[in-house]
């Protein structure tokens, strides 16, 4: 158990693709072994011939070995092609999936610490490399070191000066590739490096070519990208150079082995302590030797370089995942902040002292100058974050201690940034609640006032609207993030800047639309124009971490402080001409 729990963390297996990989182990050593019977059946007819014993009576028995190493070489490649090949990619597979459903665990702090191509790079090339190298790096290498050192005993049977003579370079060049594993470490770093570099500025290069293009700035920016490209093939040579290096140099070594095979074999046939016919086996076994050890010092080279792949991909699958009950336990639907703090990786602290109640049946707003804390709270009232000291409950229930997900199905959640997918409008919609009829998703849609642009495109709710959905208008876009929440139909809704993208009708309509949503829900707002919070119930102002001031909009405005100020210096802003 111990040799499977290791393979599993030292090649991010599953406990049945450790369990393969022995099996793999298995197979490239029988596989290596049967390679060796017809040098075994030469060295016999050899001594035949020598002998002259070879007549009509022996032909059978060469004619019947030949017939069976044939067989037994095609039933063992066939073992170690299944044993290697075909459940590895069943492995890579599961690696993939695992990986995502890790993903889909991990709290959105992990996120923040990682670039998306990063990411995309673990799951797909980082997979490949691990593909590559349970498919043929790790199976080959240990079935080669197994296989050897059984040849190598039988060896010392037949002459142990031989033996020494055949076998002396064998440590000497894996311990050449060994002894180079930490240069091999440094390189692969560095080329890890800059190829996240390389993929950072092409993903931000497709992001941002429309405000690239609005600025001019498309030439020199390629600039910029043609120097981080020209590093990625800089560091590749320089990678590859190093590695070349030492495992070259163990190739040579192992060359040695046949000139030290045929010098003391020679020396040992002149004296007479050596029979032809052994010399003649041992310069026949080390010409097979040889050939896969080479093979196998690339093998040991590439293995300790995918290291770089797995510790990336094991700090994924390592990392502490969100979990908690099952079963909710809440009465109500009141979210309570109780002296909540918050701090990005214990080092950027956002809420210092945050307390408040977003009452069931009231619309809470949250306000404040940027950067004081607003989209983090909502963030954590639905648990996208563990805080750091304090404690938030939803109806008296601890949110800390609830599983993510079944949290989660409390929530119907509007973000300033819309997320939408490559399908259709009513797809789009549907996601919301993915069991919802037609009926229920278009009921959801006309709520947000979707009806009144989808009856313009050509093919209504069927309609595809691109990636992003790139086909329609900002405001076209939140409507649709809105319907979903309004198809969820959950007992609290977290809205944040949801009308920012509309004109100041469709934002009137959808506050309208919204009120009809919040009897007996709960309510948080995120907004920064007054207009859209002032007939909140109660609004939190939020300033530099900490709850300011909180009050229904009219008590607010009558102590004169930051809510008062804040629509004074909007209704300024508006009355403002050029």
């Amino acid at each position: 158990m111990r040799l499977i729990e290791k393979l599993q963390h030292k090649y991010a297996l599953s406990e049945k693709g450790a369990r393969d990989m022995i099996k793999a182990f298995v197979a490239c050593v029988l596989s290596n072994i049967v390679l060796m019977m017809p040098v075994g059946l030469l060295y016999y007819l050899v001594g035949d011939l020598m002998h002259n014993n070879v007549g009509s009576k022996y032909m059978p028995f060469y004619a019947a070995g030949i017939v069976i190493c044939l067989l037994l070489i095609s039933i063992t490649t066939y073992f170690q092609y299944n044993a290697t090949f075909f459940t590895t990619y069943v492995e890579s597979g599961v690696r993939r999936i695992s990986l995502a459903e890790k993903l889909r665990k991990l709290p959105l702090s992990f996120f923040g610490k990682k670039d998306l191509s990063d990411l995309t790079s673990t799951i797909m090339a980082d997979c490949s490399t691990l593909e590559t190298a349970s498919s043929h790096w790790i199976p080959e290498l240990i079935g080669s070191i197994i296989s050897t050192f059984i040849i190598a005993v039988c060896l010392f049977f037949f002459d142990w000066r031989m033996a020494i003579a055949a076998l002396w370079v064998l440590p000497v060049s894996f311990a050449i590739v060994l002894f180079s594993s930490k240069v091999q470490c440094t390189l692969g770093k560095k080329q890890m490096n800059v190829k996240m570099a390389c993929a950072d500025g092409i993903q931000e290069c497709l992001e941002s070519v429309r405000d690239l293009k609005a600025n001019n700035a498309e030439t020199a920016y390629m600039k910029e990208l043609d120097v981080k490209i020209k590093n990625v093939e800089k560091r590749a040579i320089i990678t590859e150079l190093g590695t070349a290096v030492f495992v070259a140099s163990a190739q040579m070594i192992l060359k040695l082995g046949i000139a030290t095979v045929a010098l003391a074999g020679g020396i040992f046939l002149v004296d007479g302590s050596l029979d032809v016919l052994t010399f003649f086996m041992f310069l026949l076994l080390v010409s097979r030797l040889y050939d896969p050890m080479q093979l196998s010092l690339q093998n040991l080279a590439a293995i300790i370089s995918a290291n770089i792949q797995c510790e990336r991909m094991n700090e994924i699958l390592g990392h502490e995942m969100q979990t908690g009950s099952e079963e909710l336990t809440n009465k109500g639907y009141d979210i309570e902040f109780d002296h909540v703090a918050f701090a990005y990786d214990n080092k950027e602290t956002v809420l210092k002292d945050v307390s408040f109640t977003a009452k069931q049946g009231e619309v809470t707003a949250l306000i404040g100058p940027s950067g004081g804390g607003k989209t983090t709270v909502s963030r954590l009232a639905a648990r996208f974050w563990d805080i750091s000291s304090g404690k938030i409950t939803v109806g008296n229930m601890d949110i800390s201690k609830i599983d993510p997900e079944t949290l989660m199905s409390l929530y119907s959640i509007v973000f300033q940034d819309v997320t939408l997918f490559n399908n259709s409008i009513m797809e789009n919609i549907r996601i919301g609640r993915k069991n919802a009829t037609d009926e229920e998703v278009i009921q959801a849609a006309k709520f947000a006032h979707c009806d009144e642009f989808v009856g313009k495109l050509p093919q209504g709710w069927n309609t595809m609207i691109g990636e992003n959905g790139s086909e329609l208008s900002g405001g076209e876009r939140q409507r649709i993030s809105i319907a979903r929440a309004f198809l969820k139909d959950a007992p609290i809704i977290l809205l944040d800047e949801a009308t920012a993208s509309l004109d100041v009708e469709n934002e009137t309509m959808i506050q309208e639309a919204l009120s009809r949503l919040i009897q007996n829900k709960t309510v948080l707002i995120i907004a920064h124009r007054m207009r859209t919070v002032a007939g909140a119930h109660k609004i939190v102002v939020l300033k530099n971490g900490i709850v300011a001031e909180q009050g229904r909009p009219s008590k607010l405005v009558e102590k004169g402080k930051i809510y008062k100020h804040m629509t004074e210096m909007q209704l300024r802003s508006a009355s403002w001409q050029f």
